[in-house]
């Protein structure tokens, strides 16, 4: 086959640094949301849905062919955080989470994936992020360690 084709779809979650609320201002959120969208349109990830509360971010897109999971979460989660400390002196020392959780997800379950990133704020009125992270871990059975999922 002379042309390499893929559709790899993911999942990704991260969370601001100790988990500080520095995203309480919903149209900046949005605007933010926006960016990162932006940020993987440049890496040829196609974005389908950037959503998140104060604490973290959600994404899903198409993993393009030419960059690794690590590459892009990297890409985005720097982008960001230079972008946001340029709006305003409160964001001057905002920074992500070292870590990240990434998801590989079936074409058939963008619209339920996308509807769970979509209703974070109500999600949100009832479980703590780190409940959110520990079931999706839970959920796609990886092994964890308290003492390093949390910085």
């Amino acid at each position: 086959m002379p042309q390499s084709l893929a559709k790899i779809l993911v999942h990704a979650v991260f969370s601001t640094k100790d988990r500080r609320p520095f995203l309480r201002d919903k149209n900046m959120r949005e605007e933010l949301h926006r960016y990162i969208g932006g940020i993987l349109n440049q890496h040829e990830c196609q974005p389908i849905i950037v959503g998140g509360v104060e604490d973290h971010v959600h994404l899903l897109c198409a993993l393009s062919r030419t960059i690794t999971a690590a590459e892009m979460v990297k890409e985005v989660k720097r982008g960001s955080s230079l972008w946001l400390k340029t709006k305003g002196v409160e964001l001057s020392d905002f920074a992500w989470q070292n870590g990240y959780g990434i998801f590989s997800i079936g074409f058939s379950q963008i619209e339920v994936v996308r509807n769970y990133i979509a209703g974070q704020e109500e999600h949100h009125r009832k479980v703590s992020f780190q409940d959110e992270f520990r079931e999706l871990l839970l959920r796609y059975e990886i092994e964890f360690d308290e003492r390093y999922v949390w910085d």
